[in-house]
This record gives structure tokens, sequence and C-alpha cells, in this order.
């Protein structure tokens, strides 16, 4: 059995290092096995110390480093790192495992055992939780105009009346499970599954690019299966500043949203999507400033929200 592991690099070296650190110790000598480290065209020195660690640990023969021409986001490396093989040729599977991820003992083994068992399933992925221990939501519905209403809305009573819309899996499952989408930040693929639906769509920087995906899949035929016996521990964002709550959403996250429901349902569907989030979120921060409460969320959501609309018909710049 063949697996090629993709692990992308971006401005923070010490960190990916760590994550093959871990990969590396959980795949043991195991044969078949060969790591595509991406880097990002990060510019910072990345590729200088990505290389001398890989010597020093003596890796060479089973991580190859390549240096993508320019920082084209996850999708765009994704692809990078999957249109450079291993030298043994295209693998059984492709596992994608994020830079800020570390996978506990036998996870990676649960998602190979899982598919192996399973040929007619194409992708699994992994329970993710934080360093302290908390879990992260990483089981997901695809979005929908109701899912985006709900969302925007924060109220409780549309919460519950469409729990089956939202695009969170909550609480998160505790046993094996079909889910509609996965967090990319440890994902097994069947290579099959590419050569039945194609790479990544790079059209999205960063975002919605593994929902896409598994749409894609599902509409081939290939299911996608949460595993929670599967652990990952998941920094987050640590290349992308995303958890910075206190600044304002980037331009990339409304591309990819708008990107990703126009392909996939269309102009109007996307129209009627954007309407009804600007509704529910005009109504959410009214219903804060009558009760006198603070939105915690995102500085200029609604103004930057509204702005993006309106600037979809000039080139996106990342």
């Amino acid at each position: 059995m063949q697996l090629q592991t993709i692990l992308i690099n971006y401005k923070t070296p010490e960190m990916t290092l760590k994550s093959l650190a871990a990969f590396m110790r959980e795949m043991g000598d195991r044969p078949g096995v060969h790591v595509t480290l991406v880097d990002n065209a990060s510019g910072d020195g990345s590729v200088e110390a990505l290389s001398a660690e890989i010597r020093l640990q003596g890796w060479s023969d089973r991580v190859s480093l390549v240096e993508s021409p320019r920082n084209g986001g996850f999708a765009y490396g994704v692809n990078v790192g999957f249109q450079n093989p291993p030298p043994a040729g295209r693998p059984d599977f492709v596992y994608l495992l994020n830079s800020d991820a570390f996978p506990d003992p036998q996870s990676v083994d649960v998602l190979l055992d899982f598919l192996v068992e399973h040929p007619e399933i194409g992708i699994a992925g992994s329970f993710i939780y934080g360093a302290d221990g908390e879990p992260h939501v990483t089981a997901f519905r695809f979005p929908s105009v109701w899912s985006e209403f709900e969302g925007s809305m924060k109220l409780g009573v549309l919460t519950r009346l469409l729990s089956n819309r939202r695009v969170p899996i909550e609480p998160m499952p505790t046993e094996n499970r079909r889910v509609d989408w996965l967090a990319g930040a440890s994902m097994l693929i069947r290579s099959e599954v590419f050569e039945d639906i194609g790479i990544f769509d790079d059209t999205f920087f960063l975002y919605f690019e593994e929902t896409d995906f598994c749409r894609r899949a599902l509409s081939a035929g290939w299911e996608t299966w949460y595993l929670p016996a599967s652990r990952v521990v998941h920094i987050g964002s640590v290349s992308t500043g995303m958890k910075k709550l206190d600044e304002p959403m980037p331009q990339y996250w409304f591309d990819s949203r708008a990107h990703y429901l126009r392909k996939n349902h269309g102009l109007a569907y996307l129209a009627w999507a954007d309407f009804l989030w600007v509704v529910g979120f005009s109504v959410f921060r009214l219903r804060c400033l009558v009760q006198g409460k603070t939105d915690s969320g995102r500085p200029r959501m609604l103004r930057d929200f509204i702005r993006s609309i309106f600037r979809r018909s000039k080139p996106a710049s990342h």
C-alpha cells in the first residue's frame, strides 16, 4: 500500500517541522509512505530551514520538498503536492495534514484501515481537538440558504427549527458516521476519488475548498466519513491569522463563500443566500442594540459583507 502525505508550509517552518516529525513518528519505518512537503512561496527562509532539517533527520529518501511558484492558497498547494507524486508513483491514498496539526498514535492507521475495509468510501477524516484538549467542530453539513440565514440570525428558536440545516454537526458524533464534509486538517482520500473528479479547485484561496471537494466526490458516488477514534491535535489558523476575532474577516473568505455557492447552486441561489444572510445579520445586530448586548464577532462584518457583493465583478486579489 502506497501513501502520499501532503503537508503545506507558509512562513511557519518550525511548526511545519513539528507536524512532520509527529507524522514520521506515527509511521515509523512503514514501507510505501512518502511525504510531499510543499512550500507555498514563503520567501522567508522556510525552504532552507526545511531542507536542512530533512537532511539532519535523515528523511531525504522519504520526504520530498517542493517549492510552489506562488502562494496560491491551500487548494493550490495541495494540487502542487499531488502533481509531484512519490518516486514509487501514484499512491493508493493521499493524506492531507495541516502544518499545525499533530497526529496522535494510531490516528493515521485508523483512517487507513477504515478505507481499506470499505472500498466504497472515498474520504475519511479525524476528530480534531485543540492543545487545551477542547474538541473542534470538524464534521459538517453542506451550506445552504437556510444555513446562511440561521448562522447570521443567531436566534435560539430558529437554530432549533433549522437544526438539520446547520453547517456544524453538533453535538460532535461519538461514533463513525457519514458526513457531508470534513475539515482538511487531517483528511485521507482514496486516489480513485482524484481520478474520478480531478484535483482541488484552486479558485478557492482559503476556506470552502474541502466543502467543494467533498461535494464533488459525493456527486461521483464517494462518501465522506468522520472517524472519532482518529485523534489529531490542531492549533488552528497559524498561517492565516483567522483566530484573531478582533480583526475584520479577510476578503478571501467572502470570495471563497461566493464561489462555492455560485459554482454549486447558481447565481440566483447565491443572491438569495446573500439576501437572507444580510437580513439575518441585520436582525441580530438590531437585537444586540435593543438588548444592550455586545456583538463579539468580527468588526465591520455587515459592511464588509455588503461591500464584497459589489466588488465581485472585479478580479479577486489575495
